[in-house]
This record gives structure tokens, sequence and C-alpha cells, in this order.
């Protein structure tokens, strides 16, 4: 991996649904090795632009590469090298997790030790479950589990962490972070600040299909700081949720 090493380019990227304008002239790139955030409320364009990214929706105008490969001309070859986690409903509920890792490393054509994937996502002890007998925050897991499965270059997760508990949250980012530090780029859309502000290196913010922000978390509070803007209430040096995770235990739990 290069320092400052662009693996994905978007250059003036436009998605048209008749007469709206989903995406409008997005540009921005991504650095090998980083998590980059796609933030922004429902509406804002962020899952049509991850979808063309990822290959699945063709794009109106721009370009966009991944690893030097063109969305338009080599789709084939960027999904061997990009993993996409899929929503927890795409799993067939009564196979088990080593039964779906087996069909989707078929898919791939691509040789797995399922027992050694599990353990990265410390799913080992339910590897023989069915995967409709999971907790919410073990669905995820499994679901970021999947997308290892092709050793990809990037990865693409998109919101994934809403509706866990606090501790599954944070095991969850836990997890992402250890992925990164093996080299693998992520891309995440999420619509918690914090989550944000915790995993990602840059963050693009997007309202009404354009990018309005691009920075590194600590750089945009700094220039909103700047501005004068304070707070209405004095910022405690710990939130409610810091709370709830030293009471109760950073351990997974299984749900009620």
């Amino acid at each position: 991996m290069k320092e400052d090493a662009v693996i994905i380019t978007v250059e003036n990227l436009t998605k048209q649904y008749g007469s709206f304008t989903a995406v409008n002239g997005v540009s921005f790139t991504v650095k090998e090795g980083e998590i980059f955030g796609l933030l922004g409320p429902n509406g804002a364009g962020k899952s049509t632009t991850l979808e063309i990214m990822e290959t699945l929706k063709p794009k109106t105008s721009g370009k966009v590469t991944i690893a030097g490969l063109d969305v338009d001309s080599h789709a084939t070859d960027i999904k061997k090298i990009i993993g996409v986690q899929l929503q927890t409903s795409g799993f067939y509920p009564n196979l088990k997790l080593i039964e779906l890792i087996d069909l989707f490393a078929g898919l791939y054509n691509q040789p797995v030790n399922a027992t050694e994937l599990l353990a990265q996502v410390q799913l080992t002890d339910k590897a023989n479950s069915k995967f409709k007998e999971l907790s919410g925050g073990q669905k995820q897991r499994f679901s970021i589990a999947t997308t290892l499965i092709n050793q990809p270059k990037i990865i693409f997760l998109d919101e994934p962490t809403t509706g866990l508990d606090p501790q599954a949250r944070r095991n969850l980012w836990d997890l992402i972070r250890s992925i990164r530090q093996k080299g693998t780029t992520i891309i995440i859309t999420t619509h918690y600040m914090d989550e944000a502000e915790v995993l990602c290196d840059r963050v693009a913010i997007m309202d009404a299909g354009k990018i309005i922000q691009l920075n590194t978390p600590d750089k945009l509070i700094d220039n909103l700081v700047e501005t004068g803007f304070e707070r209405p209430k004095e910022m405690k040096k710990a939130n409610l949720e810091d709370v709830f995770i030293h009471l109760t235990g950073k351990q997974l739990r299984v749900d009620d």
C-alpha cells in the first residue's frame, strides 16, 4: 500500500431518473487503506453514489474508476476486487453459517477457510447455527464476513450498525478498524455522526445530490468552531452511551 495512493476516483458523477437528479456532479477520491464516510440525510444521493461505485446501477454521466478500472467497461473485473455488504434479509434464514459461507465461496469461485473467516468476526461458536438464530449484532458481523470472502481490496458498508445495541455497535467498530488495519479500503455510510467521527479518516457530506463539504472529521469540526458556533450546552467528557457501556460491559449479548 502506497501512502496517499488513490484507489477510487469519482469525477462529475451524475445520475438522473427522468427529470429528477439524484446525484448532481459529484467528484471525490478515496485513498488506499482509508475509511471514507459518505454522509447525508435520506435522499441526499449517497446510496445511489455507492451503488454506481459497486457497479450495481448505471450512471447518467461522469467517470468512476475503481483501482484503475472504469465501471462502464470493467464491471466484471471490479466485482472481483470489491466486497459489498448485503442487508441481513438477503441470506437464507434456514442455512447454517458454514453452509452460507460455502455458498458464497462457490459464487465467487474462491476457496475460503470458513473457520478462520468466522473467527475474524467472532462467530466461531455459531458455525453450525442457522442464520435466523443469530442476534442482530451477530447477523451484521456475519454480513460483513461475507464481504471478505473474495479477499477484496475495497469493501462497501451501508449503515452497518443500524438497530444495534451499544455493545454490538462498538464491537462492530472494532471489527471495521481491524479490517482496515489489514490494508483494506472501506467506504461506509451511516446516520450516526459519532460513528463517522470515530471511524472515518475523511468524510464527504452530501445533500440534494451534491457534496457540500469533504474533509477529516476534526477539520470539519474545527472549521465550524471558527465560525463562532457554540453548543447550547457545554459538552461533557463522556456521554450516556459511555455510561451504559461502563456499567454493562463491552461484551456482546444475544437478543432478549
